[in-house]
């Protein structure tokens, strides 16, 4: 189990491992581009080789990218819909080049057309990125917190997903506030073992490649995407005390998207408390 987290690659890409030493994480994700826009700016060979050396160096892995916002493979008009491929296609590139495990996305919203009607596109928008991407890294969907028309709450709709694309590239990141407040109570024991049985039965431990590791801002089942820092919210200490434990997430990346204690993303504290209650776990 490794112990991660969201950072800045302000300043370029070999700075996201200045800034994961600082905070001691183990592992990292991060944007290569505005996360708020189409933009793409190729990343340089020079940049994406510094990180991958600087990276081995500090012995510092895996390394995720994080799909921007905008990306929604379930949109309803076809100009967005090839923006978010291009995009993914864009990232899976750099992923390959930095020497990544692979790049984390959202299904996004079906805007009204309902889960079944928009299953083929996105199925079949998978299959075109994966097609013109690199074999050496992963595309991660994660699931979602249930709000409005957003795809992928129930292990269910990300299996039948899975399943249908049929590439080994093509794996799950787990939320662990999106799970919360999709309705599974991953903070309670009893309560996550049956999450972790229902996730294993639709979609397969196997295809767990990472962890987002978030407190809940808000109450269990609230349909509510609002993070927490660890131990602050309503999964609690003792309910990531439950996650570190269980044994489908051994030996996983924990990467951290929490508030921080001063408001200024994943920090220190945050990841000190993973680890102390890794180290709790594992007694």
């Amino acid at each position: 189990m490794r112990i991660g987290a969201h950072v800045s690659t302000a300043g370029g890409l070999p700075k996201a491992i200045d800034r994961a030493l600082e905070i001691g994480a183990e592992a990292v994700q991060f944007f290569c581009s505005s996360p708020q826009g189409w933009a793409f700016k190729p990343v340089p060979e020079a940049q994406t080789s510094a990180f991958r050396q600087r990276a081995q160096e500090a012995g510092i892995g895996p390394a995720f990218l994080h799909a921007i916002y905008l990306v929604n493979l379930s949109a309803p008009t076809p100009e967005n819909l090839q923006k978010s491929m291009d995009s993914l296609v864009n990232y899976m590139g750099v992923a390959s080049a930095m020497g990544g495990a692979g790049v984390v996305f959202h299904g996004g919203s079906h805007r009204g057309a309902g889960y079944d009607g928009i299953f083929r596109q996105v199925v079949d928008s998978l299959k075109a990125v994966l097609e013109r991407s690199p074999q050496d890294v992963l595309l991660c969907l994660e699931n979602s917190a249930g709000m409005g028309n957003h795809i992928g709450s129930r292990f269910e709709e990300m299996g039948r997903i899975l399943r249908a694309v049929d590439d080994p590239r093509m794996k799950v990141c787990l939320d662990t506030q999106h799970c919360f407040a999709a309705g599974y109570n991953v903070a309670a024991r009893d309560g996550l073992d049956a999450a972790m049985r229902e996730f294993d039965r639709e979609i397969g431990l196997a295809n767990l490649a990472a962890v987002h590791a978030n407190d809940s801002k808000q109450a269990l089942a609230s349909g509510v995407d609002r993070h927490e820092n660890i131990g602050e919210g309503h999964i609690g200490r003792e309910g990531f005390l439950n996650i570190l434990s269980h044994p489908a997430f051994r030996d996983l990346p924990l990467l951290l998207e929490v508030p921080g204690f001063e408001n200024k993303g994943p920090d220190k504290r945050n990841v000190d408390i993973l680890k102390e209650l890794r180290q709790q776990a594992e007694v």
